[in-house]
């Protein structure tokens, strides 16, 4: 048997996804032994096993994961075509999940998504934050803003540009302690932030700092330096846009942060989300454009 039909790889999918023959057909609305037999027949055609029963379900192969992207990539387009036929392309309503992560989602993008919501209050944002990179190809969100450059292929992805991060304080903090005026001062001060994140930082080489808050949240880091609880590092433009931060040894930028924008390239023809990854693009870039 050659060329095994979008059928047999549909159900390859479901399996793959699930891990279980049972939950697998319940999702196709097929029976079990139905989806047994797409799965043989899948095996026959290709020549190889894709799946081996273990205690905890049916564990996928090596050959089965070399095929995951790319059955991945069929499902999309196929959902795409679906999507097409049914007018929904053009359609300037309904559903785009985007994901980010939890600083992005929650002290850079809103006032865009806002801006956005007005001139399209028919399109729903379901907004998904988290650090852990959520797959595109398999679905998981529709839109992505990131940090770290998308490895995946069948992604259409842009770079948007670098955000600088640097150290701030609140007045507050200012009025009780005063601010450093050099890097060794900083030794002097409680600081906001991660022993392991300041370790990697070449400025910071050779230097003992005592971190007075420390989390593994972002946003918790955000919040106590807003709090005036030490000096802690900020991005730029959310700085800036914050009068009570103030500007520590503005000289010394701590990194500088890449943001990326992706989403799958076969749901570009999808007008809605089209509509926002552009208006995501320009408006990053113009936040961006503020932070130097």
């Amino acid at each position: 048997m050659a060329d095994p039909d979008w059928t047999l790889w549909r159900s390859f999918l479901a399996v793959l996804r699930t891990g279980s023959l049972s939950q697998a057909a319940k999702q196709l609305a097929l029976t079990q032994p139905t989806l047994g037999r797409h799965i043989s027949l899948l095996e026959t055609s290709l020549g190889a096993v894709l799946f081996t029963r273990s205690n905890d379900g049916l564990r996928p192969t090596e050959a089965a994961l070399s095929l995951r992207d790319q059955a991945e990539t069929m499902a999309a387009a196929a959902d795409l075509l679906t999507r097409i036929a049914s007018g929904e392309a053009e359609s300037m309503e309904g559903l785009i999940r985007l994901t980010t992560s939890e600083f992005m989602g929650v002290a850079v993008l809103p006032p865009l998504l806002a801006a956005f919501r007005v001139r399209h209050p028919k399109i729903d944002i379901d907004l998904v934050m988290s650090d852990r990179n959520l797959d595109l190809l398999r679905g998981d969100a529709d839109l992505a803003v990131r940090n770290v450059a998308p490895a995946q292929e069948a992604l259409l992805v842009r770079k948007i540009g670098e955000s600088p991060v640097r150290l701030f304080a609140h007045r507050d903090y200012a009025v009780r302690h005063g601010l450093p005026k050099s890097l060794g001062a900083l030794q002097s001060h409680a600081l906001i932030g991660r022993d392991d994140y300041a370790r990697r930082v070449p400025a910071f080489a050779g230097l003992t700092l005592r971190f007075g808050f420390a989390s593994m949240s972002d946003v918790a880091l955000l919040a106590a330096l807003r709090a005036g609880m030490g000096i802690g590092a900020c991005q730029q433009g959310v700085a800036n846009a914050d009068p009570s931060l103030l500007p520590v040894l503005p000289e010394v930028t701590i990194v500088q942060l890449p943001v990326w924008m992706a989403m799958h390239e076969d749901r570009r023809g999808l007008r809605r989300l089209r509509l926002l990854f552009d208006h995501l693009a320009e408006g990053l870039k113009a936040y961006l454009a503020g932070s130097n």
